[in-house]
């Protein structure tokens, strides 16, 4: 199953038999509204506090995946999430209300992948039968969190990202109609030095570009192998960025073939976004909607979807750190393209 150094590639690849997505307004008016289960037309979602109403999406989205497989709560093995909360403590609470085994698990906005390659480890090793990989972020709690209060109306630098509001969830299983996880690279730590949080785009470049190098040794595969190359949220400034390193090193990525999720949940000319969109849910709503319904329509048969993560806390940001970044990849391929 290793392949590498830090690949796990599956022989009988883990299925993903059912997905749950809910955004919040601003995602609602971006290029992708259609491709989410649900849109919610405020940030409060009729809770009294922000972090109570990035809970609530968790818990919808947790709901709807569970609903899409025609599962109950009981029949989860375990619930693989976590966000950007002290303490992962969205997920921590939404599990309390859900009632499966729960592992929590931490990468800041890379999460959602590392949820899923979790979630696959766990069933291609024959320790759970129908695992939940899930995460959430939200627009006020983030800002509120890691910058500055939403209330204190502070400008933003262009190098600044927008926090998406939202969560999603997928339910993996070993068998079932569904698109397969054929591979799932592990990230390295990445520090080249930057302390600005106002310009998380450069600061997690270098770790897209080298879990995608480690990927693409590990497994001998070209970049030509996937239709699309999906980092998480590098964003405007990020992505440029990591796309002139992977030149540098000799991978020459095809523009229309390597995309970030950052710049197509929003539509930047017209929306006050900063950079792009960022934040655990970033990568989650727009693979789990987005990117798996365009392998179900036959459009796509093979993605490599890398979220990216800034390890930082308020705390080590205080204290005068860098920011130390990771990156996730996790291959996602049509059944019928897996076996042909």
């Amino acid at each position: 199953m290793l392949r590498g150094d830090r690949t796990w590639v599956y022989d009988e690849p883990p299925v993903i038999i059912a997905t749950g997505t809910v955004v919040g307004p601003d995602e609602g008016k971006g290029p992708l509204s259609s491709d989410f289960d649900v849109v919610h037309q405020d940030l409060e979602i009729g809770q009294p506090s922000w972090e109570k109403s990035e809970r609530a999406l968790l818990e919808q989205a947790s709901d709807l995946a569970i609903k899409h497989a025609n599962l109950n709560v009981d029949d989860l093995s375990f619930f693989v999430g976590g966000d950007l909360m002290n303490q992962i403590i969205s997920n921590t609470f939404a599990a309390r209300q859900l009632g499966a085994p729960y592992i929590g698990v931490f990468g800041a906005c890379s999460t959602s992948m590392l949820s899923l390659a979790m979630a696959s480890q766990l069933v291609a090793a024959k320790a759970g039968k129908y695992v939940m990989a899930a995460t959430c972020s939200h627009n006020c709690t983030a800002e509120k969190q890691f910058r500055y209060p939403t209330e204190y109306g502070s400008q933003k630098p262009p190098t600044a990202q927008y926090t998406v509001t939202g969560a999603g969830a997928a339910i993996i299983t070993a068998k079932g109609k569904g698109p397969v996880i054929t591979a799932t690279t592990i990230g390295k730590i990445m520090d080249l030095g930057i302390k600005d949080p106002f310009n998380m785009g450069a600061a997690m470049a270098p770790a897209a570009v080298d879990t995608i190098q480690g990927h693409l040794q590990d497994t001998g595969r070209s970049p030509g192998y996937y239709d699309l190359i999906v980092t998480g949220d590098l964003a405007s400034v990020g992505h440029p960025i990591a796309t002139d390193l992977l030149k540098r090193s000799g991978v020459e990525m095809q523009q229309t073939k390597f995309v970030d999720c950052g710049l197509m949940i929003y539509d930047l000319n017209n929306q006050k976004v900063q950079a792009g969109g960022s934040g655990c849910a970033c990568s989650a709503v727009v693979t789990y909607g987005h990117l798996l319904k365009r392998i179900e329509s036959g459009e796509l048969k093979r993605i490599l979807v890398v979220a990216t993560g800034a390890l930082l806390s308020p705390l080590s940001y205080q204290q005068g750190e860098t920011i130390p970044c990771i990156a996730h990849a996790v291959a996602i391929e049509a059944q019928q393209a897996q076996q042909s």
